[in-house]
């Protein structure tokens, strides 16, 4: 059983991995002790490619902002077990319930203990898992007093408990150091061969496309200017680093990025309201180095 993301997450990078592994360094293959650095993993789909691609990772470290988000990928590492048993539990509390409307009702219960904030882990974590496979779309979303908001997404018999996902990402996941804060602490544990991999939030394509609203705070353009910074300090330690965002119309990011390289890939577009809206688009990935997979293959 391959290690996968446990959780939907917006913005995941499953359906870009082959692009993105043939932008990585040319020589990456060749290089020995690496650590792999993901500021923002968000549902951590090119972590656990990485961890499994290429062995010559032999530590991560990961952070997000979420605290929700990263007791889950503490809990799967270190209690797998537990975390089965609870998710069985609420599992079969769920499919035990014949309409929809009991199961909005539970699924409401559900989010207002979890709104609580007075959980342990694995409660914490249960819930997590369930919100996210039960919400409308799996989305998560929270408001600004920063309480998970997504309505029901009114599905009869989901998969709550994927034992074998959890199995695997746990294994997967021991030789995985998990932050939670800002990511510019995640600075101090890079050395040797490093390679950071930066995936923000998205700056928005225009003024109604904004989507993230993963924590209370917001991520605007201070903010990506100040992420912007933190890529010159690695670039400056003689560590390298890619980063992904979106293809903007005004070349935000060309501009903001000039001293880089950047190239463009395409991206299934998953979350929209409007279906004639889904599709592909450009996304942005930037580098500090020449010479990638792609370009000398």
């Amino acid at each position: 059983m391959k290690a996968k993301p446990f959780v939907k997450w917006v913005g995941g990078k499953t359906q870009l991995i082959e692009q993105l592994e043939a932008l990585l360094p040319a020589d990456f293959d060749q290089w020995e002790n690496v650590i792999y650095i993901e500021p923002f993993v968000g549902g951590g789909a090119m972590l656990f490619y990485m961890l499994q691609t290429h062995p010559n990772i032999k530590s991560a470290i990961i952070n997000d902002i979420n605290p929700d988000l990263t007791t889950c990928y503490k809990v799967v590492k270190e209690f797998p077990n537990e975390l089965v048993e609870s998710l069985k539990e609420i599992q079969k509390e769920y499919y035990s319930l014949k309409s929809e409307e009991s199961r909005k009702n539970y699924y409401l219960m559900m989010r207002d203990e979890f709104n609580t904030k007075q959980l342990n882990p694995i409660r914490n974590t249960t819930l997590f898992f369930f919100l996210n496979r039960t919400c409308f779309n799996g989305l998560y979303r929270v408001n600004k007093a920063g309480l998970f908001n997504v309505p029901f997404g009114r599905y009869e018999t989901p998969t709550i408990c994927d034992a074998n996902t959890i199995y695997a990402d746990s294994k997967l996941l021991e030789k995985v150091e998990i932050l939670t804060g800002d990511y510019q602490e995640t600075f101090s544990h890079a050395e040797g061969r490093t390679l950071f991999y930066f995936d923000p939030p998205y700056r928005p394509l225009n003024n109604t496309s904004s989507f993230n609203d993963y924590t209370k705070e917001s991520f605007n353009d201070l903010a990506q200017h100040r992420l912007k910074e933190f890529c010159d300090k690695v670039e400056a330690a003689g560590y390298k680093f890619m980063l992904s965002n979106s293809d903007c119309a005004d070349m935000f990011f060309d501009d903001l990025y000039l001293q880089y390289v950047i190239d463009r890939v395409w991206a299934s577009r998953s979350v929209n309201s409007n279906p004639n809206k889904r599709g592909k688009l450009q996304e942005i990935l930037v580098h500090n180095y020449q010479d990638t997979k792609l370009n000398v293959a």
